[in-house]
C-alpha cells in the first residue's frame, strides 16, 4: 500500500475460543475501528467489544483445562511452548509488523521487535522448565518435607497497547509454563497484531489453555478482576488503572503482577563526558516510539557543570529526527498512538510554556507524511521548567523531555526520588564507582548505567516498579515464581518429638509402641 493511500483492507474480527472451534470469530455485532495514527483515514481492522457472559464462557473453558495443563510438569509444558516458538517463526513475522506499525503508528523496526519478541521469550522461559519442576528436600528430627511449586490457577492477562506483542509475551509465558491457563485481554487500541499471535499460540497449546475476549477495560478487565475463577492478574499499564484492578481483585485476594507508569530520570552526574555517545544514547532513550516506552527517560537532570554542554548537544542531535509515518525508511519516530495522548503531551508543552519555561521544538517532518490527518508530534525540548510543572512532575508518554540542572549529588537524588512512581533511573558517568554509589540512592527497581532504553534490561534481569510503579517483577525466573505459588508436603515419621503433651491413654488401650504411657 502506498504511503499516502486512502484505501482500505477487510477489517479483521478479533477472535474468541468458542467451544470446540479454535478461535472462531467473536460473536458479536459490537466493534470499534482501529484506525492508523499515522492517516486517521485508513481503516486497518475492527475490535469486538466482549460482553460479560462471554468472558463467563471464556472462563469456563480455561477452569476446563487448567487440571490437564497443571498435571504436565514444566519441562512437557516447555516442549509445547518451543513449538509454539516454531509455528511463530513459520508466520509472516514482516507482515505481522506492517500491521503492528499500521494500527500503533511505530517505525518498522520497533514493530519487527515487537512481534518478533514472542517466539523468543517462549523459548527463553522453556529454558527454565528444570528450575520449576526442581523440589526441594528438607530433613528434620521429625521426619522430611519437600518443597515444591504449583501452579496458581486460572491467570488473567491485561495487555498495553505500547508494545502490544512483546509485554503480552511477558506477561503470558511465565504463567504458562507455571501451569496456569491464561485469559487475554488485548487493548482495544492496538489489538491487530497481537491477536494473529495468539491465534497461533493457543492453536500450538491444548484446548482452553488460552483464550482471548476482546473488548473494553470496564466491561471485559473489569469483569476478568472480579471473578473468584481468576486466581492472578498481570497487568502493564497506567498506576490508576492498576489501583482500580487491586480494588476489583481485592474482594478474593487474587495475586496481582502490576508494572505501572513512571517517570524516569536520567542523571548525567559531574563526573561525565558529554561525548557523542552519551547524547545518542540519551536521545534513543527519550524518543523511541516517541517517548510511549514505559521506561524511557522521562525527565533529564544534568550536573551545571555540564548542563549548557549537554543542552546544546541533545538538541543538535535529536534535530536530525524525523517524524512520519512509521512505514516510510526515512522515518525515526512515528505518530502518537492516540489522540487522547497527542492531547495531553501538547497540554503539558503549553502549561510548562505558560509557566515561564523555553519551549525548543526540533526534528522536522517526514516528507511522505500527511499532518493534518495523523497525531503527528515534532520532538520537543523544555529547559528552565519550575520542578512542580506537570512536564516534569507526571509521566509524559510523548515526545517532549524536560531537562534541568542539579548542583549536588544530594540534589540529584532528591529529584530523582520526588515523585510517587519508582520504575527505572539511569545514571550517566565515566567513573563506574560514582555511578553505583548514586545508583544505590535512588527509588526505583532498574537502574542503568550510561544506557536507558529498549534492550538494557534483557530477559534475565528482574524488572518492575517500586512505589507506586507496581507491585511484582517480570523477566528471570522471578516472574515465573510470581505466577507460582509453594506447597509444603511434610511426612513426619515421629510425631512423638513434635512439642506438647501426649494424649493419655484410655483405660483398656495399649499405648503405641515405642511411646511410654505418661
Amino acid at each position: 500500500m502506498a504511503l499516502n493511500s486512502t484505501a482500505t483492507t477487510p477489517p479483521t474480527a478479533l477472535p474468541y475460543l468458542d467451544g470446540d472451534v479454535p478461535l472462531a470469530q467473536f460473536p458479536t455485532s459490537d466493534r470499534l475501528p482501529v484506525r492508523n495514527p499515522a492517516d486517521h483515514r485508513e481503516l486497518v481492522g475492527t475490535v469486538a467489544l466482549g460482553t460479560a457472559e462471554q468472558v463467563d464462557r471464556a472462563l469456563d473453558l480455561a477452569v476446563a483445562a487448567a487440571p490437564g495443563w497443571a498435571a504436565l510438569t514444566a519441562a512437557g509444558r516447555a516442549e509445547l511452548l518451543r513449538a509454539a516458538a516454531d509455528a511463530l517463526d513459520r508466520q509472516d513475522t514482516a507482515a505481522r509488523a506492517m500491521l503492528l506499525t499500521r494500527e500503533h503508528g511505530k517505525v518498522l523496526w520497533e514493530s519487527t521487535l515487537d512481534v518478533g519478541g514472542a517466539a523468543a521469550i517462549l523459548r527463553y522461559y522453556a529454558g527454565l522448565a528444570a528450575e520449576f519442576d526442581a523440589e526441594v528436600d528438607h530433613r528434620n528430627a521429625v521426619g522430611t518435607a519437600r518443597f515444591r511449586r504449583r501452579p496458581l490457577g486460572v491467570t488473567a492477562v491485561i495487555v498495553p497497547w505500547n508494545y502490544p506483542v512483546y509485554l503480552a509475551s511477558l506477561m503470558l509465558v511465565p504463567a504458562l509454563l507455571a501451569g496456569n491457563p491464561v485469559v487475554v485481554k488485548p487493548s482495544e487500541v492496538a489489538p491487530l497484531a497481537l491477536t494473529e499471535t495468539l491465534r497461533t499460540l493457543a492453536a500450538a497449546l491444548p484446548a482452553g489453555v488460552v483464550t482471548v475476549v476482546p473488548g473494553t477495560g470496564p466491561v471485559v478487565g473489569a469483569t476478568l478482576t472480579s471473578d473468584r475463577r481468576v486466581r492472578a492478574v498481570l497487568f502493564t499499564g497506567s498506576t490508576a488503572t492498576g489501583r482500580t484492578i487491586m480494588a476489583s481483585a481485592a474482594p478474593t485476594l487474587k495475586r496481582l503482577g502490576l508494572e505501572l507508569g513512571g517517570n524516569d530520570p536520567a542523571l548525567v552526574l559531574e563526573s561525565a563526558v558529554v561525548d557523542d555517545r552519551l547524547v545518542d544514547e540519551l536521545v534513543r532513550g527519550t524518543f523511541t516510539s516517541s517517548g510511549q516506552v514505559c521506561y524511557s527517560v522521562k525527565r533529564i537532570y544534568a550536573h551545571r557543570s555540564r548542563y549548557r554542554e549537554l543542552v546544546a548537544a541533545y538538541l543538535d542531535a535529536a534535530n536530525a529526527l524525523v517524524v512520519g509515518d512509521g512505514r516510510d525508511p526515512e522515518t525515526t519516530i512515528g505518530p502518537l498512538t492516540t489522540r487522547s495522548q497527542y492531547d495531553r503531551v501538547r497540554a503539558l508543552v503549553a502549561d510548562a510554556r505558560q509557566r515561564g519555561a523555553q519551549v525548543t521544538t526540533i526534528g522536522r517532518r517526514g516528507a511522505t507524511a500527511r499532518w493534518e490527518c495523523g497525531n503527528f508530534l515534532l520532538p520537543t525540548v523544555v529547559t528552565d521548567a519550575p520542578h512542580d510543572a506537570a512536564l516534569v512532575a507526571e509521566e509524559q508518554f510523548g515526545p517532549a523531555i524536560p531537562i534541568l540542572p542539579f548542583d549536588t549529588d544530594d540534589e540529584a537524588v532528591a529529584l530523582a526520588n520526588g515523585t510517587d512512581y519508582g520504575l527505572a533511573a539511569s545514571v550517566w558517568t565515566a567513573d563506574p564507582a560514582h555511578a553505583d554509589v548514586v545508583a544505590r540512592r535512588i527509588e526505583a527497581g532498574s537502574v542503568f548505567v550510561n544506557a536507558h532504553r529498549l534492550g538494557a534490561s534483557d530477559l534475565a534481569m528482574p524488572f518492575g516498579g517500586a512505589k507506586q510503579s507496581g507491585i511484582g517483577r517480570r523477566h528471570g525466573f522471578v516472574a515465573v515464581e510470581e505466577c507460582s505459588e509453594l506447597q509444603t508436603i511434610a511426612h513426619i515419621a515421629d510425631p512423638a518429638g513434635l512439642p506438647g503433651p501426649a494424649t493419655p491413654t484410655r483405660p483398656g488401650r495399649q499405648a503405641p509402641p515405642g511411646r511410654k504411657e505418661q
